[in-house]
Parts: structure tokens; sequence; C-alpha cells
């Protein structure tokens, strides 16, 4: 079987769509990236407070530092 150099990932621009490029496990991998506008037309899957928000950052910082 023939070694190839590992490729990285790249985005590609094309007719105005975007697209994210990789190899993983010897295979080439080709995904479509949504606009902001696509995404924000897709309902939410979770919803929260802006309270609760601010709470779970704290919470990931003091975590990231100790």
């Amino acid at each position: 079987m023939p070694k190839f150099k590992p490729v990285p990932e790249e985005v590609v621009e094309k007719n105005d769509q975007r697209f994210l490029c990789r190899v993983v496990q010897g295979k080439l991998i080709i995904e479509r990236i949504a606009s902001v506008e696509e995404l924000l037309e897709k309902p939410a899957k979770v919803t929260i407070t802006f309270e609760e928000f601010k709470e779970h950052r704290r919470k990931l910082s003091r975590e990231a530092e100790q």
C-alpha cells in the first residue's frame, strides 16, 4: 500500500459555499460548512438563560485555572 504524506485540514470555497476537506483513516472527507444564516434558521437544540450561561462559563474558568 503506498504511503502518503498527511494532508492538513483545509477550508475550500467554491460557488459561494465553504467546505472542510480532511483525511481521516486514509479517506478524504469533504463536509460543507453551513453559513451563519443557515444556522440561525435551525431551531435551537438547547435553551438556557443568560445567568445559566454566565455561571457555566465561570465554572469552566475555575476548572481551567486548576
